[in-house]
């Protein structure tokens, strides 16, 4: 398979900084994998994460996906041309965590020319299904 990357030969430094000034940053996500149609990250399960009842927020998983599917665009689309942006995320919560790594992957299902809707899976460290998402990607002209 041929990779999807506008730039062809994608690697992880490509990612470096990315994560600065940003949500991504405040709750210690980092990129670690990047394959011909995949990425993958960790996020840290602690209080950064946490909901009240010390488990892993929802919200942060949701986080962690569309941070992976919006970069995942972004590495897609010609940066001179255009942009991307959220359109839409759903999640489904599989499994609770309280301490540990989750590990995110995300790959995509549909690349088009208006749109990109990737695939979002996050595991725990024993490599369980934590959560299922699914990201709409808007690509835009830019002005």
């Amino acid at each position: 398979m041929a990779a999807i990357w506008f730039k062809q030969n994608l690697s992880l430094a490509d990612f470096e900084g990315m994560e600065a000034n940003t949500i991504a940053d405040v709750i210690g996500l980092r990129f670690s994998e990047v394959g011909d149609n995949y990425i993958k990250g960790t996020m840290p399960v602690d209080h950064r994460t946490h909901q009240p009842y010390g488990l892993l927020h929802g919200g942060a998983s949701c986080v962690l996906a569309e941070t992976l599917g919006s970069v995942a665009s972004a590495k897609i689309i010609d940066p001179e041309k255009f942009i991307c942006v959220g359109l839409e995320i759903n999640a489904n919560h599989i499994r609770s965590v309280r301490s540990g790594i989750v590990t995110g992957i995300t790959t995509p299902i549909h690349i088009g020319a208006s749109t990109h809707v990737w695939d979002i899976k996050i595991y725990d460290e024993r490599e369980k299904l934590v959560c299922v998402s699914r990201l709409t990607v808007a690509i835009l002209k830019k002005p």
